[in-house]
């Protein structure tokens, strides 16, 4: 059944790698899904219950700060967020997911954005408290992930935090993709631009069976 729900996007994925277009690939899957020609693999009906979790655990409530949602798909986990009590910006690089997102959810706080995360807007660094990075650069090949990795990790405000979700591999471990499962060493270099890490589980996902994900928090200090 997965592998039924991934062929689409591994489809797309390798026509993209082939024009050296890493990230092109992510428009064509939102525009054929939306016509009912495809399947988006990650798209779900409710946030991720690791984002949920993690909320719920730790107690976290936004009291009007700043938060960002990275590759927001459909929006299920920027509603979530703002629900928390953040003022939250969630962006994707497909105009098509974002015009969705908003459709779906009329009314909403939430500022959609159509961004890449390759190049995100410059007044995004250093901006917000709570960056929320949830299975977004798992989906992008390893030639561009080093600088995704970057991004995300630039954008979290002095006194800010980081929350990383992403599928899990073991360090040399080949896959055909997408996704690319991060390895334990790409999820600490995310502790750069001044991050450091404050702690990295490797948790079970309700929703994959015996799949182990990474979640991983990272705080900046002022």
């Amino acid at each position: 059944m997965d592998g039924d729900r991934e062929a689409d996007a591994n489809r797309l994925a390798a026509e993209s790698a082939a024009r050296n277009d890493p990230t092109g690939w992510f428009e064509k899957l939102y525009a054929q899904a939306a016509a009912g020609e495809a399947v988006v693999p990650w798209n779900r009906d409710a946030p991720n219950p690791l984002l949920v979790g993690w909320a719920e655990q730790s107690g976290v409530a936004g009291a009007g700060r700043r938060a960002l949602v990275v590759g927001c798909g459909l929006g299920q986990d920027a509603e979530y967020t703002a629900r928390l009590g953040f003022r939250t910006t969630a962006f994707d690089i497909s105009p098509t997911a974002v015009r969705q997102a908003r459709e779906s959810f009329p009314g909403s706080a939430v500022d959609y954005v159509v961004a890449d995360l390759l190049d995100p807007p410059g007044e995004w660094a250093g901006a917000f408290d709570l960056v929320v990075e949830s299975v977004t650069v798992q989906s992008m090949p390893l030639s561009v992930r080093a600088r995704a990795i970057g991004n995300v990790a630039k954008m979290v405000a002095e006194g800010g935090e980081l929350l990383v979700i992403a599928g899990a591999r073991e360090e040399g471990e080949q896959v055909d993709g997408p996704p690319w499962p991060l390895t334990r060493t790409e999820v600490d270099s995310f502790a750069v631009r001044g991050l450091h890490t404050a702690w990295v589980e490797r948790v079970a996902h309700p929703d994959a069976f015996e799949q182990r994900h990474w979640r991983a928090r990272f705080l900046r200090t002022t």
